[in-house]
């Protein structure tokens, strides 16, 4: 499954299921620039870097469109044209129900976490074009078919990418472009390894895997569909979630009832 001469694009590359699957591209061969608001990206190119990898880093907003096409092509520039995107870079702070959430966090996370794949493929969706070879990943959430209690921001975003992945899929399959949606469930990202033990027990409840996936299946996932091994999945969502999506109940109306028993305990 080598990726050997390819050149990668990771965004949101910092830290977490990115931070991993920029590592992973690089242990397959492949070349991989990092991208990420947060400077510590940087340190992810260095890690690659210290493995006998090629990496170029940068910093920008992909919600800037501005931003963007400075910062693709600074990598371009070192690494040559992105034959492979992983759309990561997401937030997930905005916790509010509809009613409270106010119009500011709204747009903010929708143009970070759709805005943003929209942006950064567009800038690198040409050169693919004219070579008559892509792979684009985005990644979602399982929260994009079940719903987010206090989250609609981030589910509905996940959502959307959902449905720019299968139409970027229809338009470009015959530039023998791929473009998949990877859904992850319960994931032991830092994020994740931080929630106090008792929720996350209540959420173990519901995966019937009995545990959290790792950075690293998901990462080992999005290798596979960027190889040419996959050349023939195009525009699917690929739940990797223990089987929790099985489940009938959203993830969020679960964690909502749990929380409305504790409330009245």
């Amino acid at each position: 499954m080598s990726l050997a001469g390819k050149v990668a694009l990771v965004t949101g590359a910092a830290r977490g299921i990115g931070r991993v699957t920029a590592l992973v591209l690089s242990r397959e061969g492949a070349h991989v620039g990092v991208a990420d608001l947060l400077p510590e990206v940087e340190g992810t190119a260095t890690e690659i870097r210290a493995t006998g990898g090629r990496s170029a880093a940068a910093v920008f907003d992909v919600s800037d469109p501005a931003q963007v096409g400075e910062g693709v092509a600074r990598i371009v520039a070192e690494l040559g044209e992105v034959d492979i995107l992983v759309n990561n870079a997401a937030i997930v702070n905005n916790i509010a129900p509809l009613s409270r959430m106010s119009h500011e966090a709204w747009l903010r996370e929708i143009s970070v976490n759709l805005g943003g794949a929209f942006n950064v493929t567009k800038e690198v969706l040409g050169p693919m074009v004219r070579k008559g070879w892509g792979r684009i990943v985005n990644i979602s959430s399982l929260g994009a078919q079940g719903g987010l209690q206090r989250q609609i921001g981030y589910a509905s975003s996940k959502a959307g990418l959902v449905g720019f992945t299968k139409t970027v899929a229809l338009e470009h399959a015959r530039d023998n472009i791929t473009c998949n949606a990877v859904l992850p469930g319960m994931i032991e990202t830092e994020l994740v390894s931080r929630m106090p033990e008792e929720i996350k027990e209540a959420v173990l409840s519901d995966i019937p895997a009995g545990r959290f996936g790792t950075m690293e299946e998901v990462a080992h996932l999005v290798a596979f569909l960027v190889s040419d091994r996959a050349g023939f999945i195009n525009g699917a969502e690929i739940r990797i979630d223990g089987g929790m999506g099985l489940l009938t109940k959203s993830l969020g109306s679960r964690r909502e009832a749990r929380q409305r028993r504790r409330d009245t305990t």
